[in-house]
């Protein structure tokens, strides 16, 4: 009769927004969007459904045969047997002596703590922050560097233009470019639904109030990508449906044309960069017989040449801001578009000019471009890590198949570490990594697999033992994110499902075990630990000039703000006005268009200057019938997060993730609107549903990431995903030797209809025994 007055509102904030939850007698019933939000995410109400999911791990659960066997298991059972109920003080019991055992017996080096993911939002009760502290107490494990975003930016950017974060944390922000710019050009569009999410919480989605504000200022655009819904259509972008991964070949075209005709700002790269006097043979010709003008971009890009020159000449007459997608650099060879953007900036000359340059991340996340006050938040302590070995993080898989194997990473020859145990916390490695039958088959390797999980995902399913987690719903904390203004007291509206602890309650049993708990908690409660960071802020905020709220009026208040910046920031402008007085952090302190340092290494694949050099899988050498995969972000939930949920769920075709092909494509191989089909390659293939657009090029299939792995065997070496993982058919493999980041957009395929699809079970937890 009153169920509405029954309704208690929580504050919470996730990586895609702050909302309020609606709790009905005990049970989140609804989402309420953050009142100031603009441009709500399409996300949200997916959480509703996963608090208390038949996919939610209520208990700590042990694999059958290692219960019995511990390390010396079967291990080609994960992924495939039952798991065993047990309590958490065997649980605890059976990982900390497992613990024990590898440092002691092998040293701290064989103990890789993977967990790479976004987790959930909240400073304190951060998976990475968490597990990182553990280890570093438990003394030291093996790392990993960089991340599946933006790897090779992160690895190229500080040889040629200064330390990528930096360009990150001080971009131009929307604000100046309505005002000032002229022209758009995005190279991978400036996509929507990418810009829903920022690591750390949501207050405001800025992209398209930034978008509208710079086309009503008189602002045109042009986006160059495969997929034609990568702008939003109301600002009128011009669309040049490139063929993927040929972005560095189009910016040759337009880089020559802009020489070739007298529109580069010769006095620009004089003061400003080294190295173009070693570029521009290349550029010519005259270092290798073929001039990288329009018409040789043309046959790569399939781009006319006509419009490489006049888009060469627009932008030559414009403030352009020429941006880059972080999709783009997921390919082999990711890190030359990263550089030749630059280097095409440099040549306009307008870097460092209110709107003009470039930038590198817009819509990738919504932070990035928000006008917000330079502030740096507090951080529980990670400690320090005395094992100086660490990989890069997509290269999880050649760690654990060839420990003692040699590679290259940014001019550094490493080996690999020998790694008995795996413990990972706060992410789905099989929705980031590539080619999920050697992930599986890497995930054999180890004696132990330990993992932190709220869900039945299928990293917890490959696992010997798992702790069942809380979700942000089921714990007190704070958001606080450095590109985003607003922060959120973070309320606990429900209390934990079954016997599921944070993260940090599970540290604190393994660490009582093993000898540390005092240093690991310092003595503090998650309560105190909350109130520690917020004092903490409220000290910085003070040495800064501005008052925060003590915790108990925040958590009256909900919500409060961080003030504004006093002068919108222009990427690189200090350098600019005085390059000398204010250098990049390059080796030479410019931009460099050719870097001595990066030559010096002596690569094949990323030499001393941009060049175009076509993947090993490209539609330039397809066989027929092939088709290019790109295995973009999801529209409907975070990477895989809430892949049950009623949000992902209403997406799906007949149960399957849905695969967008272009008309021609599909009328070629009789497949129509609504079919199951089945993508494959050499190494997997996955069921997928279909739809068909004209918004995606001729001779290009979409499929987005994150449908929860669902092998119909598992364990086989080519998988077979029934729900439509697309990283079954992706290429483990590094951009270059610089470095090593994923190159999941580099990949071919083949699409036919399946006539008789087998169910999904995807969301179906594993058998579950109890003892006795």
């Amino acid at each position: 009769m009153n169920d509405q007055s029954d309704t208690r509102l929580t504050s919470f904030a996730t990586h895609w927004g702050t909302y309020k939850a609606e709790v009905r007698n005990g049970r989140v019933v609804g989402v309420r969007d953050h009142s100031d939000d603009p441009d709500p995410a399409l996300i949200g109400p997916g959480i509703i459904d996963m608090v208390d999911h038949p996919t939610r791990i209520e208990q700590p659960m042990v694999r059958e045969s290692y219960l019995t066997g511990g390390p010396s298991a079967d291990r080609t059972g994960r992924g495939r047997e039952p798991f065993v109920a047990v309590s958490w003080d065997e649980a605890l019991d059976l990982a900390a002596a497992e613990l024990d055992r590898v440092r002691s017996d092998h040293g701290n080096q064989a103990i890789f703590g993977g967990s790479y993911g976004w987790a959930s939002a909240g400073r304190f009760h951060h998976a990475q922050s968490q597990i990182h502290r553990f280890l570093n107490c438990a003394g030291g494990y093996t790392a990993s560097i960089g991340n599946y975003s933006f790897a090779a930016a992160l690895a190229i950017a500080p040889h040629i233009v200064g330390n990528f974060r930096m360009l990150l944390n001080t971009k131009t922000t929307w604000p100046v470019i309505a005002q000032h710019t002229g022209l758009i050009v995005a190279f991978g569009g400036l996509a929507r639904k990418n810009a829903q999410v920022t690591s750390g919480g949501v207050g405001r989605h800025t992209l398209v109030e930034g978008l509208r504000d710079a086309k009503a200022n008189g602002c045109e655009f042009v986006s160059i990508s495969p997929i034609g819904q990568d702008m939003i259509s109301e600002v009128g972008a011009d669309w040049l449906p490139i063929r993927p991964n040929t972005d560095t070949a189009l910016m040759l075209g337009i880089a020559h044309t802009l020489w070739a005709e007298g529109l580069a700002d010769t006095g620009f790269l004089a003061k400003y960069t080294v190295g173009w006097d070693q570029f521009r043979p290349y550029l010519t010709g005259e270092a290798d017989g073929q001039a990288k003008d329009a018409d040789w971009a043309s046959t790569i890009t399939e781009i006319p040449a006509d419009t490489i020159r006049a888009l060469a000449r627009r932008m030559a007459a414009k403030r352009t801001m020429i941006c880059v997608s972080w999709s783009i650099q997921r390919a082999e060879h990711g890190e030359q578009p990263i550089w030749m953007a630059v280097v095409l900036a440099a040549m306009l000359g307008q870097i460092g000019l209110p709107g003009g340059g470039f930038g590198i991340g817009y819509s990738s996340e919504n932070g990035v471009g928000n006008s917000v006050l330079p502030f740096k938040y507090p951080a529980v302590p990670q400690g320090q890590n005395p094992i100086d070995m660490a990989i890069p993080v997509a290269r999880v898989s050649d760690m654990l198949l060839n420990p003692g194997g040699r590679y290259q990473f940014d001019g550094q020859n490493r080996t690999y570490p020998d790694v008995r145990l795996v413990y990972w916390t706060g992410g789905n490695p099989f929705h980031h990594h590539q080619d999920l039958g050697r992930l599986v088959r890497a995930l054999q390797r180890p004696e132990t697999v330990i993992v932190n999980e709220i869900w039945w995902t299928p990293m917890a399913r490959h696992a010997d033992i798992v702790f069942p987690a809380t979700t942000v719903l089921e714990r007190e904390d704070l958001a606080m994110t450095h590109w985003e203004p607003i922060i959120v007291a973070m309320r606990q509206a429900v209390p934990p499902v079954g016997q599921a602890r944070s993260d940090y309650e599970i540290f604190a049993g393994l660490a009582r075990r093993l000898g540390f708990e005092d240093v690991y908690t310092e003595e503090r409660t998650p309560e105190d630990w909350i109130r520690h960071l917020w004092d903490q802020t409220r000290q910085r905020a003070g040495e800064a000039g501005f008052e925060l709220p003590p915790l108990d009026e925040l958590r009256e208040m909900e919500t409060t703000s961080l003030p504004p910046n006093p002068k919108e920031p222009v990427l690189l402008e200090a350098f600019r006005t005085d390059p000398d007085t204010s250098p990049l952090s390059t080796p030479s302190g410019r931009i460099e268009v050719y870097s001595e340092q990066i030559a010096s290494f002596g690569y094949d694949d990323c030499p001393g200057h941009p060049v175009w050099n076509a993947p090993d899988e490209w539609l330039g050498n397809a066989k027929p019938r092939q088709l290019h995969l790109i295995s973009n972000q999801p529209k409907t939930r975070l990477h895989s997060q809430f892949d049950p949920g009623r949000v992902s769920q209403a997406s799906k075709i007949a149960g399957r993730e849905p695969i967008t092909l272009n008309p021609e494509d599909a009328r070629e191989r009789g497949i129509r609107s609504g079919d199951v089909v089945r993508v494959w390659n050499d190494r997997g293939a996955c069921l997928a549903g279909v739809r068909i657009s004209e918004k995606v090029r001729r001779g290009v299939v979409q499929l987005s990431t994150g449908a929860w792995y669902d092998p119909a065997v598992p364990g086989a070496d080519k998988p077979f995903c029934k729900h439509g993982n697309p990283n079954v058919l992706t290429r483990d493999r590094g951009t270059s030797k610089l470095g090593q980041g994923p190159s999941a957009h580099s990949c071919l395929v083949e699409v036919r209809v399946e006539a008789n699809p087998p169910a999904v079970t995807a969301h179906e937890p594993p058998v579950i025994k109890k003892r006795g």
